[in-house]
Parts: C-alpha cells; sequence; structure tokens
C-alpha cells in the first residue's frame, strides 16, 4: 500500500475562506454542487454548478445591466486578496507576555489583514464583540503598499524582517487621486474576514469621523447586510468649541454598529443614581417607589375620538375632561382598571387637576434601554482619554486615544462577563484596558484579542524618546501596566470561591513571522530556484524554529486557539504534547519508533500529527503508522 494515497499532509496555509463559504453554500443548496478531491491536499473541494443554483433560487432569467452599490478602483482585486490564503504563523513571545502558561487574553503584533486569515479557522465564530477605530483616513495616516496585493511579503519587507525588493510605501494623502479607494481597499478585506470570526449572536462597533462615514456604511451594508445595520451612535468627543476650527466645529465621531445575525440582543444600561431617583414613594404604596407620568398623550380630539371623555375627580366628585388637542392616553375600560389597582396619582393632596400615571419601579425593565447618543459627562471625550493614557504610560504617548469608559459603555451593551473581544486596530490597547478593568469592576472574565501592526514610531515623537520603538511596544506596555495598577489596587482585598472567577490579569504576546516550514513555492520556480526548491523540499523544518513555535504553528493551523490547554507529556521514550486534554497529540520528536506510534494510538486522540523527517525515509514505518492510527480512528497527519 503506498503511503502516497494513506497519509495526508498537514495543510500549513490559513483556511480557505471560500471553501469554507462553499461548504456553508452546500448546507443549504446540496443540488448545486459538485465535489472534486484536491490533488495536493487530498480534501474533497466543492464546485458550484451556477445554473443549477439559480435554478434552485428560482431565476429563469439571466440579470444584467447596474445595479445599486458602492464600487471604486481596486474593488475587483480585493476578493482575491482576501481568499488568498496566508503561508505565515504566530510565534510566541514569552518574555514580552505576563503569566503566559495561565492567561486566556492575546497580544499579537503583525499586520492586521494576515493576522485575520490566521486566526479564521480556530476563531471561526468565536468572538462576541469587536470593536475597531481605524485610521479616519485624513491624511497621511495609513502605510500601503502602492499595488495594494498585501501580503506576508509584505509585512515582512515593512518591517524589515527580510531585504527590500524595491517595493514602494506611502501615506495617503489628499493630493492623492484616488484617496478614498486607497482606504477602502485597505478597509474592506479586513472587515470581510472579521465577520467570519463573529459569534451568530456577535457585534462589530466602528469609530469614525465624518470623512468616510458614508464610504464606510456602504461597505459595511455590503458586508454585513443592510439589514444588519443597529445603530449609528453619535459619540461627543469634545467638551468645548476650539476657537480656531473651521467652519462648524466637529463636536462628535460616529460608531456604527453592525450584528451577525438577528440573534444578537443587546444588554439594557444599569441605572445610575440620577436616574434612580425619579423613583419615590409618595402615598406609601405597598408596591413599593415609582415615579409619575403624563396621563395624556399628544393625539387630538379629531385624532383619537374614543379617548375624549370625561374621568371623575376622587376628591370633588366632579367630571375632568382631558384638552382636546390632548386626550386620555388609555380607553374609558382601561382607565376604569387603573382607578380599581390605584395607579392614578392625583398630587399629595387630590389637589392636581388631572392625574398623572404611576409606573412602579419593580415593573419595569432591570436597566435603561442605550440610545444613538453618547454624551462626554457619560462616557468620556478625547482630553480624557488622553489624560488617563498619559498618567499610565507618559503624556503625549499617543495621540487620541479613546477613552475607557467609551469603551466600556460598549462592552456594556454587547458582551457579556465570559465573552471573547477583538480589537485588531488596538493602537495603545484602550479596549484591553476596558476588558480588563470592566472585569475588575463586575467580577467578569472576559478575554480579549489584540492586534498591531509594530508601526514605527516617529524619530520626533515624545514615544520614540520614551523608549517606544513601535506602536505595538506603547500597547503592550499600557496592558502590562494596567495589570500591574489592578494587582496593586486588589491586594488582598478578594477572596474568589474558585479559579473560574479569578481574574485574569495576563496576556501571551505572539509576533506575526514567516512559517517555520519551508514551503514549495506555488507556480513553477524559475530554473535557478528549483534545485534550491528541492533541497528545502527534503527537509524543510526551519533550523531556527524552536518546539514551541512549531507547536503553536501546528497549533493554530489545527483549529485549535493560541490559548488552548498545553500539556508535555512522556509516550514510550518520546515525548509529545496533549493538546485540549488529548483531543490532539503534536508529538516533534525527529525520530519515531513503532512504540511511540502504538502509544500515541492508544490515547485515541481525534488528531495526531508529526514531523515526516521522524520516519527518516522508512515508507514501511510510515505505511505500518498508517494502519496503526486509522485502526484506532485517529486523523492522523505529517508536516
Amino acid at each position: 500500500m503506498s503511503t502516497e494515497t494513506t497519509t495526508h499532509k498537514f495543510p500549513l496555509e490559513s483556511m480557505d475562506v471560500a471553501e469554507e463559504k462553499r461548504r456553508q453554500l452546500k448546507q443549504l443548496f446540496p443540488e448545486a454542487f459538485t465535489e472534486a478531491r484536491d490533488a495536493k491536499t487530498g480534501e474533497l473541494k466543492h464546485s458550484v454548478d451556477w445554473e443549477k443554483l439559480k435554478a434552485s433560487l428560482g431565476e429563469v432569467l439571466e440579470r444584467e445591466g447596474e445595479r445599486f452599490g458602492l464600487s471604486w478602483p481596486g474593488k475587483s482585486n480585493l476578493l482575491k486578496v482576501i481568499q488568498q490564503p496566508s503561508v505565515g504563523t504566530l510565534k510566541p513571545c514569552r518574555e514580552e507576555s505576563v503569566n503566559f502558561d495561565e492567561t486566556e487574553n492575546l497580544f499579537i503584533e503583525g499586520d492586521n489583514l494576515e493576522v485575520l486569515k490566521l486566526l479564521q479557522k480556530s476563531y471561526f465564530g468565536k468572538v462576541k464583540m469587536i470593536y475597531i477605530d481605524p485610521p479616519y483616513n485624513t491624511g497621511n495616516e495609513f502605510v500601503y503598499p502602492d499595488n495594494f496585493t498585501e501580503s506576508l511579503e509584505t509585512y515582512l519587507q515593512y518591517t524589515g524582517m527580510v531585504d527590500s525588493h524595491g517595493r514602494k510605501f506611502s501615506t495617503n494623502s489628499y493630493t492623492e487621486g484616488r484617496y478614498h479607494s486607497k482606504w477602502l481597499n485597505m478597509m474592506y478585506p479586513r472587515l470581510f474576514l472579521a465577520r467570519n470570526l463573529l459569534a451568530d449572536d456577535g457585534v462589530i462597533l466602528i469609530s469614525i469621523d465624518d470623512n468616510e462615514a458614508k464610504n464606510l456604511r456602504s461597505i459595511c451594508d455590503e458586508i454585513y447586510g443592510e439589514e444588519n445595520f443597529v445603530a449609528n451612535i453619535v459619540w461627543q468627543k469634545k467638551y468645548a468649541v476650539s476657537n480656531d476650527d473651521p467652519g462648524i466645529a466637529p463636536m462628535h465621531d460616529h460608531i456604527l454598529v453592525y450584528r451577525q445575525s438577528d440573534s444578537f440582543s443587546r444588554n439594557l444600561l444599569p441605572r445610575v443614581e440620577k436616574q434612580l431617583q425619579r423613583y419615590k414613594n409618595l402615598d406609601n404604596d405597598p408596591r413599593g417607589d415609582w415615579s409619575s407620568d403624563n396621563y395624556v398623550s399628544n393625539k387630538s380630539r379629531s385624532e383619537r375620538p374614543t379617548l375624549w371623555y370625561p374621568i371623575i375627580h376622587p376628591k370633588t366628585g366632579e367630571e375632568v375632561w382631558p384638552s382636546e388637542d390632548a386626550v386620555w392616553r388609555y380607553s374609558i375600560d382601561k382607565h376604569n382598571q387603573m382607578v380599581k389597582e390605584n395607579r392614578l396619582y392625583w398630587g399629595p393632596d387630590m389637589n392636581y387637576e388631572k392625574p398623572r400615571l404611576k409606573r412602579f419601579l419593580s415593573e419595569i425593565q432591570d436597566g435603561v434601554v442605550p440610545s444613538t447618543w453618547w454624551p462626554f459627562t457619560e462616557v468620556g471625550h478625547n482630553d480624557e482619554g488622553q489624560k488617563e493614557t498619559g498618567r499610565l504610560i507618559g503624556k503625549k504617548i499617543f495621540s487620541t486615544p479613546k477613552p475607557v469608559r467609551l469603551i466600556r459603555r460598549m462592552i456594556q451593551i454587547a458582551a457579556n462577563e465570559d465573552d471573547l473581544i477583538l480589537d485588531f486596530f488596538s493602537g495603545s490597547c484602550a479596549t484591553a484596558h476596558a476588558v480588563i478593568d470592566s472585569n475588575a469592576k463586575d467580577g467578569g472574565i472576559r478575554k480579549f484579542i489584540m492586534l498591531q501592526l509594530p508601526e514605527p514610531c516617529n524619530e520626533k515623537s515624545e514615544a520614540l524618546k520614551a523608549g517606544y520603538k513601535t506602536i505595538a511596544d506603547i500597547g503592550k506596555e499600557r496592558i502590562r501596566r494596567v495589570i500591574k495598577k489592578i494587582e496593586t489596587e486588589q491586594d488582598g482585598q478578594l477572596d474568589f470561591e474558585s479559579d473560574a472567577k479569578k481574574p485574569d490579569l495576563g496576556f501571551k504576546v505572539f509576533k506575526l513571522s514567516e512559517s517555520n516550514f519551508k514551503l514549495w513555492e506555488g507556480n513553477e520556480p524559475e530554473p535557478e530556484r528549483l534545485q534550491q526548491q528541492l533541497a528545502m523540499h527534503i527537509n524543510h523544518l526551519d533550523p531556527k524554529a524552536t518546539p514551541e513555535d512549531i507547536l503553536y504553528e501546528l497549533l493554530l493551523k489545527a483549529g485549535f486557539p493560541l490559548t488552548t490547554k498545553v500539556e508535555k507529556i512522556g509516550i514510550a521514550d518520546k515525548s509529545a504534547y496533549s493538546i485540549a486534554e488529548g483531543a490532539l497529540i503534536i508529538c516533534l520528536d525527529d525520530e519515531l519508533t513503532k512504540e511511540a506510534i502504538k502509544a500515541i494510538a492508544a490515547l485515541k486522540p481525534v488528531q495526531c500529527i508529526c514531523l515526516d523527517a521522524a520516519f527518516h525515509e522508512n515508507d514501511q514505518l510510515k505505511t505500518n503508522a498508517v494502519q496503526t492510527m486509522e485502526s484506532a480512528k485517529v486523523q492522523f497527519r505529517t508536516v
């Protein structure tokens, strides 16, 4: 039996987004699909029969002509960018982490487009809330490659991790003819990939100003669906108008909110003391505190003739009529029920001309419905964000950070106490700060994933003077200092009933890098490269890669989160890693034996991954390994 047909190579690319979409479509329309086995991986691929799909949808005629939607130069190439899998990896960086082995929080340093691709398989449908504060495109804000084909190679050139090949990078300025297009080309694929990570009841919130608000809403309508638009929140970002503001001074930013599906349900906001002060018990009603409301409506007698009738004043016995321009709120039958239930209030001495309606605190929702107007008095302003960041990491280290109160309000509305929150434009990591702060205040166990490009700090900036080389360095240091602050405040004050409720005061740092495995070039290489490619194929493991580097690459690409529990175990005379309590066994030993293979199979993991080089071209041993694993119903792959 040939090992070529019985062993499957472990895929070292990120999840094929297009194939996953086809798989989902196939569940709805199986009759419109054909299947073929991928020659490279041996996996089944789904192909769409478009004519059958149209027939299934009841479409008879070909629809041509113009369609409503937003179009711009470069958009047609974006799906190719999205579908191009990443061949990179995320390497652990223990020395920059806090409580690496215990924490479930992540900080990932790298280009967010590449990282979002790498997260597709492990975090597909697992994120409850995404908040991003992307570049507002107000000129010279973000770096982009001129040809728009962002890739791992692009990132490595940008960060100086490989030699430059003359690729030009620049910022986006007002003078550029394709000013808006370049911003849209940057945003579209990231928002597209982010949607895959949202849970069915998940939601994304995006900060933006007037400059790109219209275009952002258009692409979000296209990606998330116009029917999934939730709100356009207006945040009052300033508390005073500046005298040098041109024209009409901008005092607000937008926060666009889109849900993944109608399964999303917003949380109520807790009532503040000022709101509770409205409720009193002026007549010692046994039902408790109440507040009064109008008993008349805004409808006229001509609009609601049945609501224009007299009621009897309980003290004088006289008829009381509403105004013809503002009739009673309820029908006569409903009014009589209100009287019977003692729900009308006529004043402390029965001296009101018209009654007020009693609304009891015990009968209303346990919270306040959030609105789309967020004043700075409730959620902070730009200056507050600047000051709280300054107190933590130094003044003027980071420009325009969002106030923690603002992001905490989003968390209150969109995330529960054990949800996962993602920010892929994390900047100074105000979102991580808000998550840790929220958990400290309410005992929650929310987790975060922060993504940030290691963009170099300006050579004249206060950040560089303070020792911060990149924006990513600023974010990591902020999280460290927030953790230290919380630890100091809570030291000796809290007694946790279980580890499940213990606050997660840590974060794992990972950095985007080239794969630990030298991959065969997809296209036929040039003749002078062919010999080098063949040499790499013999021993394709990077000699600089550590076992932990390899472990986390395989973990991620096998579909396990980066925070999955990992245990080092002994198997026969070899060592291996047990993932998620034995669901996956990864053996990175450089020489496998028949005894080790039998011992792994006896553990009955769902998957097992070994190094192909560990068989040392012993086809008989590899064939035996395949048969042993198949007998134990273990999915066996080599890399």
